[in-house]
């Protein structure tokens, strides 16, 4: 998908990342694009190293340049996914390896990362493939890696590895803050909202004493739809790969990720992904009046974020049309519920 942040790189500036992250003698042997992201540019290819003609495999991320037009909380991302994929391998999660990365800006004025190519496909493509069953299995083995992702625990809430007004020492504090910026984003950027910005944070403040429930920051990718979500399928049938694109990434309430991962949905809907987590968590998830208020409270936040980043992206107006008015329309129902 075409994006403004997705600025453009030269052959030559992609030699010089493959030389630099796996030596004087490594080279280009292909190398395609990959377009399904929204943010950073990505490409995956072939490495071939010198004399030896050993060949690897790689993902290329490449950040956009410092100084953009973006959401407030989106600073130093790449440095947060690289992050993520770290932080997430030490407790088990399924992730790429971070093959290289370069976070000094002093090659190309960018940050970029050499990732891991996982297995197989995205869920979106793999599930035309796949009977029930098979997709049960999936989304439950699914449901035990992010309960494993989960484990992973910060030194604070709010978005990492940043000057942030999000990072505080309570949840409740980092989430009004988190949607504090938002709002602040769409005031900006002229976002047309279902109601006034004081009212909807009006409604989120008059539910945060729900948030004092949390008391771990959890890891949270809260980007995990099924474009992000890999499979693939092997001699004992399809199983999960891994996740992937990081950048989102926070550290709160481990519930926020039922969100996402039940886009445009309700988790509810997904019972196979609860069985998972329950059972790798060993205990079972609460879906009580609370904790789905809480549930509430992140499905809006994570459409006002949809809603609100389209004129830093520079979508087509036309094709990003049913994403906006789908994501307006579950803002609307979920603002009413708060």
């Amino acid at each position: 998908m075409d994006s403004l942040t997705k600025v453009p790189v030269t052959d030559a500036d992609i030699a010089a990342m493959v030389r630099r992250g796996f030596g004087p003698d490594a080279r280009v042997a292909q190398c395609t694009e990959l377009t399904d992201g929204t943010y950073n540019l990505a490409f995956l290819m072939t490495l071939a190293d010198g004399p030896s003609a050993a060949t690897r495999s790689a993902v290329l991320k490449v950040a956009p340049p410092p100084g953009m037009d973006l959401l407030t909380h989106e600073v130093d991302l790449m440095r947060t996914e690289v992050d993520f994929y770290r932080r997430a391998a030490t407790v088990g999660a399924p992730v790429p390896d971070v093959l290289y990365a370069d976070l000094d800006r002093d090659l190309i004025a960018r940050d970029y990362v050499f990732l891991e190519v996982l297995a197989g496909k995205p869920l979106y493509a793999a599930a035309k493939e796949m009977s029930t069953v098979e997709l049960a299995a999936v989304r439950r083995e699914l449901g035990a890696g992010i309960a494993r992702l989960h484990t992973a625990t910060g030194d604070g809430y709010g978005y990492p590895l940043r000057d942030s007004a999000t990072w505080r020492r309570t949840w409740r504090e980092s989430f009004l803050a988190m949607v504090d910026d938002i709002l602040s984003d769409g005031s900006r950027l002229g976002t047309a909202l279902p109601e006034p910005a004081t009212r909807i944070a009006a409604r989120f403040a008059r539910n945060a004493d729900l948030l004092d429930a949390v008391d771990r920051p959890a890891l949270v990718h809260y980007d995990l739809w099924d474009g992000n979500i890999f499979v693939h399928r092997g001699m004992d049938g399809w199983r999960l790969s891994g996740m992937i694109d990081g950048e989102r990434a926070f550290f709160g309430d481990p519930y926020a990720e039922f969100v996402s991962i039940a886009l445009f949905r309700d988790i509810r809907e997904l019972p196979e992904i609860l069985d998972g987590y329950a059972e790798a968590a060993g205990e079972p998830v609460d879906l009580g009046d609370k904790a789905l208020r809480r549930i509430t409270m992140y499905t809006c936040y994570l459409y006002l974020l949809m809603v609100t980043e389209g004129p830093t992206r520079g979508f087509d107006p036309v094709a990003h049309e049913p994403t906006l008015r789908r994501s307006f329309e579950l803002l609307t129902e979920g603002l009413a519920r708060l």
